[in-house]
């Protein structure tokens, strides 16, 4: 079974920094996206930065210069380093796995799998 695990989230004061973790299992593909998402109440889930296998990556306007991604493939791991907290980065925060037709991009559509949510809290 495809399986994502996303930790890490807590309650941080702005401009204050975490960092998620999002494990993957279960598949195998010779491309594939991990991306993470966040939504906050009320609001509709966005993307915030995806990874490629390749090592490529990409961001959301919204983070650029705060947030970086990373992977470490050893662990099937991937990583979202987040500086600079502020009070709208608060929402609940998803990785989603792409590769059965490897678009990637922020389409929440295009993903197959998803882990649960872990929880992000900024306070101001």
């Amino acid at each position: 079974d495809v399986q994502l695990q996303a930790s890490g989230g807590g309650l941080v004061q702005a401009g204050g920094s975490l960092k998620l973790s999002c494990v993957f299992s279960g598949f195998t593909a010779d491309d594939y996206y991990i991306t993470w998402f966040r939504q906050a109440p009320g609001k509709e889930r966005e993307g915030v930065s995806w990874i490629r296998n390749d090592g490529s990556t990409d961001y959301a306007e919204a983070v650029k210069g705060r947030f970086t991604i990373s992977s470490d493939v050893a662990k099937s791991t991937v990583y979202l380093h987040m500086n600079g907290l502020k009070f709208e980065d608060t929402a609940v925060y998803y990785c989603a796995v792409d590769f059965i037709r490897p678009l990637g991009g922020f389409v929440p559509l295009r993903y197959d799998y998803w882990g649960r949510g872990t929880l992000v809290t900024v306070s101001s």
